[in-house]
């Protein structure tokens, strides 16, 4: 991530920065700067349903006085599930009020019983601006990473990080909704920590399609947090489940050892059970150039046991920057996606990077027909190679078409250079990933009024699910104003 990077050591991800240190950064309290100007584009969005509004949340909601600046709706990183039992039945979620230095107020949550044509919101209690308390485990200033799934019987599960601005407390909580996302359950902390050199961070959740029984919690765990040049920590990825809907504790099931961890775990569960865990792995942690890799762990066990990880390749990206004025877009390249064909049991992967025979990040795709065993040759996904492309999401269509979302730059700057602008982008391939076509999400729209600290941000991670055949994009947008800096929006079924 070249110049992304934070300094050397084991880190997570979720930061206010880069890579992590939620906790540490928001002791910091980095100031955000302002977006730069008016967005003069007409509606980039029109056609599109605005599933996020106006904050919920007020600006005393946590209790207590934090560092750094809150942007009251500023909502960013949304995840989607789509109900088994229902097609018109989506519950998505993301970061609501997300601060300069890492975290937000809480998670936004909404349901749709119409296709995504209109949302009920009903935020789930994982932080104190949520309704979390310390008797019913939501007792966090900030929650982030939020991931949505449903199990096979139409129960919809939820998971986020809860963490302390100016404590060491953090942990990883789910709930679960009974009534298609309605309200939401008291949190179950699945693993939490108070010592300072501990974060536990990226958490993903997914839910057998055919066991209601089943749910799996996956993320990486780092220590190691207070010395983070010396080559002394870890971060193994974390697992826990459910049987007949109960979660077990939850324990390590992949340590890559010292000076290493994993990151942007996620599961994913095969027409046979099989487990398939994909993650970046980073070596050589501490240093100035840790090296990361594409790698996966599988089980044919339902998580009780894990095989060895078998590693795909490189994951290699130089990051996307504004040429105004040199601020870098924080994406999604340390966090691959997967995605599974159910007819066929084909795997896909996607991750932003630079290919071998490539100057800027693009998507890059990688197919396994056996598994997960062996894998192809990565392939590359953008429509326009020219331009760097960013934070990809896959899914796979009832048919096998393969569909990828992300973000690119084709139609970046005006000639004044006044905007910085991205357009979302919906790629297809009905040959297994061999050739794709691409159509725009909307119109091209200013990054500017996404500016954080030293970075813009949309999110380590967008949403996508398919619906009788169509897919469903669920993404973030940068919107003008002063008050409403981006917005979540979702293209409706038809």
């Amino acid at each position: 991530m070249a110049e992304y990077l934070p300094p050397r050591g084991i880190v997570g991800e979720d930061g206010g920065v880069i890579h992590g240190m939620e906790r540490s950064i928001a002791a910091l309290g980095l100031v955000a700067i302002a977006a730069c100007g008016d967005n003069f584009l007409p509606d980039p969005f029109a056609g599109l349903v605005r599933v996020s509004g106006a904050s919920p949340f007020t600006a005393s909601c946590a209790g207590t006085a934090q560092p750094g600046q809150n942007y009251s709706g500023l909502e960013v990183e949304p995840s989607v599930a789509i109900d088994p039992t229902n097609a018109s039945h989506l519950i998505g979620a993301w970061q609501q009020d997300r601060w300069s230095n890492g975290g937000s107020n809480g998670i936004g949550t909404a349901a749709s019983f119409d296709g995504g044509r209109t949302w009920a919101p009903s935020p789930p209690p994982f932080s104190r601006c949520a309704g979390g308390a310390a008797d019913n485990g939501g007792n966090y200033d900030r929650a982030s990473d939020p991931w949505v799934t449903f199990a096979a019987d139409g129960t919809a599960f939820q998971i986020a990080l809860g963490f302390d601005a100016m404590t060491a407390r953090n942990a990883v909580v789910a709930s679960r909704s009974v009534d298609g996302g309605i309200t939401w359950s008291d949190p179950k902390v699945l693993r939490a920590d108070d010592d300072p050199d501990v974060f536990n961070d990226k958490e993903a959740i997914t839910a057998d399609p055919v066991d209601p029984g089943r749910v799996y919690a996956v993320w990486d765990r780092v220590t190691g947090q207070t010395q983070p040049t010396k080559p002394i920590g870890t971060g193994p990825t974390w697992f826990a489940r459910t049987t007949d809907g109960a979660w077990e504790p939850a324990r390590a099931i992949f340590d890559p050892g010292i000076d290493a961890q994993t990151i942007g775990n996620v599961i994913a569960v095969l027409p046979d059970g099989t487990l398939v865990d994909v993650f970046d792995l980073i070596t050589n942690g501490s240093s100035a150039s840790p090296v990361n890799t594409l790698a996966v762990i599988r089980s044919t066990d339902k998580g009780l046991t894990w095989s060895a990880p078998i590693q795909i390749g490189p994951m290699h990206a130089a990051g996307v920057q504004d040429p105004n004025n040199h601020l870098f877009v924080r994406s999604g390249t340390a966090l691959p996606g997967i995605a599974v064909d159910r007819a066929s049991g084909a795997l896909y992967l996607v991750w932003e990077g630079i290919l071998p025979d490539k100057t800027l990040d693009g998507i890059a795709l990688v197919a396994s027909r056996d598994g997960g065993l062996s894998w192809s040759a990565p392939a590359l996904v953008n429509g326009a190679p020219d331009v760097a492309a960013f934070t990809p999401t896959v899914a796979v269509a009832p048919d096998g078409t393969v569909g990828v979302t992300y973000y690119d730059l084709r139609e970046a700057n005006l000639a004044d250079g006044s905007m910085f602008r991205t357009a979302a982008w919906l790629a297809v391939s009905h040959d297994g990933g061999g050739t794709w076509s691409d159509e725009p999400l909307g119109a091209a729209f200013d990054l500017r009024p996404a500016a954080l600290v030293n970075n813009y941000f949309l999110g380590d991670y967008q949403g996508l699910v398919t619906s009788g055949g169509v897919f469903v994009p669920f993404f973030v947008g940068a919107t003008p104003g002063d008050h409403d800096h981006t917005d979540v929006f979702v293209r409706s079924v038809d």
